[in-house]
């Protein structure tokens, strides 16, 4: 396996792209990228986490000390270098009082400057090792394949931790997009199940008079074209996990059923008179608000209770600070890798951008927004170019049509799904994310307004 390259980020508006020190250092297996403003200097320390920083003093934007000063924070134990013409003595001092590695005068011989380099990375892998973590961002949690850095999901982390090693039943809650599926995944990975199947089923993707025969099974004759027996997701997933999504939509009688599965861990298939043991764990989530749920009877109140011993909360997109750049940091690693894309970075400009929108489709939205500019990006680094107009210009491209006064409630949500296909070309994946609801649900509501094939829609455009 090849040995991942040490990455040096280089702040310097003075030193040339090519030839020189960055030839010098990308000879001697480093990967380097140039910067000449502190603001590039930060998008890159939060994208790209460079192991070691070379840094000018002088900024067209900003001191370089007061750049350090405050990225501190963001860089972990990456050491940062000085190298400048413009040092005195009472500079030295101060920069070397903050916590700069060292101080070098331009011009520097390299052989100087690459001992001070291999000094200053031993230290730092010392203080990783000292430290006994993988390098990981400071102040960004993990579980499964979630990570954050924001508070109110890392104390999510923590719950979830303390309640995957049980059986207690959790209900995950939270709008479309913004990990439910992945919490529940990772509640499985974490628990003594681990080694049994984890089944996900979407409440309200199957319509309710097939529901029950999904979850349960059926026995031959049960009804009409049960020609054999079928096993239930119950019964699949025996010693496992089952993720019932969207528990709100599913119909209220099926719910008493399944307060019976929570109470007596059995259940009986459809058409059949015996009970099977329900030896499965069993989680819930929503995008609604549960006790609002309740109040309309979309829920019901006894299940409620039943399902609420661990309650995770999962907070969106636009509340958790400082996440948008470590999320788009890592979809870009995953969709050059995937499409084979030579992108690697975000510029500063689109980020702003991407901070600036509302993110109603949350991560889901976020993820399908990078790789769409992973694939249409020229270049390394994303531009505001490479990002849709529905990011760009948000309040543009929002909805012009207007919603006649006496409009039925079905009417106006078939114009605003066909409204959205439009925007996103026929994309199903990209509308669902906008319309805050899962694919499977909005291609149900494709088959009832009869659009399923209708204009713009295409019946290729699954994503």
């Amino acid at each position: 396996m090849t040995r991942p390259l040490t990455r040096v980020l280089l702040v310097d508006p003075e030193v040339p792209e090519r030839g020189g020190l960055v030839a010098d250092l990308e000879d001697r297996g480093f990967a380097v990228r140039i910067v000449r403003e502190g603001a590039s200097a930060e998008v890159q320390v939060r994208l790209w986490r460079p192991h070691v920083v070379l840094l000018e003093l002088v900024l067209p934007d900003e001191d370089g000390l007061s750049w350090f000063t405050r990225c501190r924070g963001l860089l972990g134990h990456a050491p940062v270098i000085v190298i400048t013409r413009h040092a005195t003595v009472r500079r030295a001092v101060e920069a070397l009082g903050e916590g700069i590695a060292t101080l070098l005068e331009k011009p520097v011989d390299l052989p100087v400057l690459l001992g001070h380099l291999h000094r200053a990375l031993a230290r730092r892998a010392a203080l990783l090792d000292e430290a006994g973590r993988a390098e990981v961002e400071p102040g960004v949690e993990t579980f499964g394949r979630l990570v954050s850095r924001s508070q109110g999901m890392r104390d999510a982390f923590r719950l979830a931790r303390a309640a995957a090693p049980t059986d207690a039943n959790v209900l995950i809650v939270g709008e479309n997009g913004t990990g439910k599926e992945l919490m529940a995944s990772a509640l499985h990975d974490h628990s003594r199940r681990a080694g049994h199947p984890f089944i996900r089923l979407n409440c309200a993707a199957i319509p309710g008079d097939l529901l029950e025969s999904e979850l349960f099974g059926h026995r031959r004759g049960a009804f009409t074209g049960a020609s054999v027996d079928k096993k239930g997701l119950l019964e699949v997933a025996q010693g496992g996990t089952v993720l019932f999504d969207e528990i709100a939509e599913m119909p209220t009688a099926l719910q008493v059923k399944l307060l019976r599965v929570l109470q007596e861990r059995e259940f009986r298939p459809v058409g059949s008179l015996t009970s099977l043991r329900a030896d499965v764990r069993l989680l819930c989530a929503t995008n609604l608000d549960p006790a609002e749920a309740v109040r309309r009877g979309q829920l019901r109140e006894d299940l409620f209770f039943r399902l609420n011993t661990i309650v995770l909360s999962l907070p969106p997109l636009r509340d958790r600070d400082g996440d948008l750049p470590l999320l788009a940091t890592r979809f870009i690693a995953q969709f050059s890798e995937r499409h084979r894309r030579p992108v690697s970075s975000i510029d500063a400009a689109a980020l702003r951008v991407l901070e600036r929108h509302a993110w109603p489709g949350n991560v889901r939205e976020l993820e399908h927004v990078i790789e769409r500019a992973v694939i249409l990006c020229a270049g390394t680094d994303i531009r505001v170019e490479d990002l849709p107009d529905t990011v760009r210009h948000p309040l543009a491209s929002a909805f012009h049509t207007s919603m006649p006064i006496g409009q039925s409630l079905d009417e106006i949500e078939r114009l605003a799904i066909v409204q959205t296909l439009e925007r996103t070309r026929g994309n199903k994946r990209a509308a669902a994310a906008l319309l805050g609801i899962h694919r499977p649900t909005l291609y149900n509501k494709l088959r009832k307004y009869g659009l399923w094939r209708a204009d713009p829609i295409s019946p290729s455009a699954e994503e």
